[in-house]
């Protein structure tokens, strides 16, 4: 018998994690080498274990899983990345392939498929959560410029406009600018409006 798929797990939910690593451990060609909380200790795992599979969640604290993707694909470049995410959202998974990512499914796939699903990257191929990559290719990609992005998600908490021009340098009325573009191009009344809008979608 050849060598299981060796597994590294990323997800800050204890429960999940635990839950996919005992699912992902019956299957006999699986072994979880290593399970972590957060990107940035995604990122370490991968460099010390070289799994062959890194699932990884998108949202974690601090290093999420789309930025963790190019990073762990950095430290260990024989790593192939499945995002697992409970967010079906189409611009995460535009952000996700990006990044690197070889898959990407939502964490109600049933196990069995989670499982071939993790045996395909591994064998090299592409595997997309098909009504996601409908949605994807009907949603299109984000009319936000990279800086409104930026604007957008420091406003995420409800920061002032001076405390969002000081985090990203930029001048107050620049940061105003931004604002008003990203609520014209979201269709949205508000700032809090476009948050929610541009985060529903991904662009985030």
């Amino acid at each position: 018998m050849s060598d299981p798929i060796r597994l590294l797990l990323a997800d800050d939910q204890a429960l999940v994690r635990g839950a996919l690593s005992a699912l992902l451990g019956l299957e006999p060609d699986l072994e979880v080498v290593a399970e972590v909380g957060t990107g940035e200790e995604a990122v370490a795992a991968a460099g010390r274990h070289t799994p062959d599979v890194a699932l990884l969640d998108v949202e974690m604290p601090g290093l999420d899983g789309i930025a963790a993707c190019a990073e762990v694909r950095a430290a260990s470049p024989g790593t192939r990345v499945l995002i697992v995410t409970t967010f079906g959202r189409p611009g995460y998974l535009r952000r996700a392939l990006r990044a690197g990512a070889s898959g990407f499914v939502v964490k109600d796939t049933p196990a069995t498929q989670l499982a071939d699903a993790v045996r395909r990257v591994h064998q090299g191929l592409r595997v997309v959560d098909p009504a996601l990559a409908t949605d994807s290719l009907l949603t299109g990609e984000s009319p936000l410029t990279a800086r409104e992005t930026d604007v957008l998600r420091a406003a995420r908490d409800g920061a002032p406009v001076a405390a969002i021009a000081a985090a990203l340098f930029l001048s107050e009325g620049t940061v105003r600018n931004h604002l008003s573009a990203a609520i014209g191009k979201t269709g949205a009344g508000n700032r809090t409006e476009a948050v929610l809008v541009a985060v529903g979608n991904g662009w985030l």
